[in-house]
């Protein structure tokens, strides 16, 4: 059975795994394998205020739905696109008092939506969500004892006049969200602003170093039209070629820790083994514990404690927003681990991300520079090259690099950045789109310099003075970048 005449996929016995997807005809490195509409999506409960219900993007004075004065729009128009999925979730809410957790509020909304479709919303759509795997036999204790309070609060807010629901079936939708929810990212794709459900995106199963990355596309409801309106949707795009035949995966994790903590996260979360080559054969796991030679065992240990212990000073520091403390403790941590961890070291790593944002942020943009030059360089070593994390880490580096005014470093970033994120996000993503005259705009610069560096840094401060670049449509001042 395939997706739709135009998506080459279909599923198939994927061993161990269960069932997966996998290619019908051969794909290169940036197509789109297919693109899906959220069966269900909320956004967060602590972004509830700032991020838009309908498309998911941030806003700084979004516009309030009068009737249960929770939900939050870009304006009208998105309001407008949303009413079908909120009309139900309005009225609950407002009957309620308030409106409850996100897991409950999606649960609501997958509810109504089966109602509405008896469980397939297109002819597209491979699975239906009482085939997901909820694995509720396998949750820890305390993990279970939480999902029944969310059962049981879906019961208190569930409209008494809606369809009878067993409590076994809402506990079954909760297990299918704990472990096939799709974290979905605000438009820069540098913040997780909510939650969704994509049924055939849940039968991509899962390796270390996947052969395709996800990433979600907002959609446009920006035309008075709503014919020319486009629907939020995630896509699923190659990383590389892609043979006919071959299973598609995704990374459920960040690839950046070893094996064995990879392993143990995706246990915790999705509970199964992961058995990937990665994983199998710990490749990369040399290069992210890396000692410089000669380093004594004693002296390895006490730096990887103090590594860990000013971690979590620096994290606490971060929270609390006393930034130059976290600055002196990074500064104070790195020079402990420079003459042992090599540049591809996780704790070192951590450390210059860490360290560069921060003083991105106080705007002491050459410091921070050297710092995210060098992680970049780490990231480089550890990543597979068409890592969309990679893409946005090299796209913050170059930005650092521009506003220490060092154009020639800056502009072979962000061109490297635009290479991979063409890959990972495409074409039209705002990211991309933006990145594109970023690197325009780099490139211009960059001949200029070369022709007269005076004149350049005269233009350059005056249009500092007055024009900060931009990405995504707002400021780049990189706080919000992190």
């Amino acid at each position: 059975m395939t997706v739709d005449k135009m998506d080459p996929v279909e599923v198939f016995a994927a061993g161990e795994k269960g069932r997966g997807l996998r290619l019908t005809k051969e794909m290169s490195a940036g197509d789109v394998v297919f693109a899906e509409a959220s069966f269900a999506a909320v956004v967060f409960d602590s972004l509830s205020l700032q991020v838009c219900h309908s498309c998911f993007r941030r806003q700084s004075n979004p516009h309030r739905c009068a009737q249960c004065k929770f939900a939050h729009y870009c304006d009208r128009t998105c309001q407008r696109a949303a009413w079908d999925e909120h009309k139900q979730e309005c009225s609950a809410i407002r009957k309620s008092g308030k409106a409850p957790n996100e897991n409950v509020r999606l649960a609501a909304r997958i509810m109504w939506r089966i109602h509405k479709n008896t469980g397939l919303v297109s002819d597209s759509q491979l699975t239906t969500l009482d085939l997901l795997e909820d694995h509720l036999s396998q949750m820890p204790p305390e993990d279970l004892k939480e999902l029944r309070v969310d059962v049981q609060n879906f019961f208190q807010y569930w409209p008494k006049k809606s369809k009878t629901l067993g409590e076994d079936y809402v506990a079954h939708i909760m297990g299918v969200i704990n472990c096939n929810g799709f974290t979905l990212s605000d438009q820069r794709g540098l913040q997780a602003v909510g939650v969704g459900l994509f049924p055939n995106l849940c039968l991509v199963n899962h390796d270390c170093w996947p052969n395709c990355s996800v990433i979600l596309n907002h959609g446009d409801q920006t035309a008075l039209d709503t014919t020319f309106h486009s629907e939020r949707r995630i896509e699923l795009r190659a990383l590389e070629k892609i043979s006919e035949g071959e299973e598609l995966t995704v990374s459920y994790v960040d690839f950046l820790h070893v094996s064995k903590e990879r392993q143990r996260l995706l246990k915790q979360q999705y509970h199964f083994d992961c058995k990937c080559e990665h994983c199998t054969h710990a490749d990369k796991d040399q290069l992210m514990t890396a000692i410089k030679d000669k380093s004594p065992d004693d002296v390895v240990k006490q730096v990887t404690d103090f590594s860990l212990q000013a971690l979590t000073k620096i994290e606490e520091a971060r929270t609390e927003g006393n930034f130059h403390e976290v600055i002196k403790l990074c500064q104070e941590c790195l020079e402990k681990q420079e003459s042992v961890f090599e540049d591809t070291h996780l704790l070192l790593l951590r450390v210059l991300s860490t360290a560069s944002e921060v003083l991105s942020f106080l705007q002491n943009f050459h410091q921070a520079a050297e710092y995210s030059l060098r992680m970049v360089e780490g990231y480089s070593k550890v990543y597979h090259h068409n890592n969309a994390q990679l893409g946005m880490a090299i796209m913050r580096a170059g930005v650092t690099h521009w506003h220490a005014g060092l154009i020639e470093v800056a502009h072979g970033l962000i061109c490297r950045a635009f290479a991979i994120l063409m890959i990972t996000h495409g074409p039209h993503h705002p990211i991309t789109k933006d990145l594109e005259a970023m690197r325009t705009q780099t490139e211009l610069e960059l001949r200029l310099f070369k022709q007269n560096k005076h004149v350049y840094d005269n233009m350059r401060e005056a249009v500092l003075s007055k024009k900060p670049l931009m990405l995504a449509g707002e400021q780049v001042p990189i706080k919000a970048m992190s």
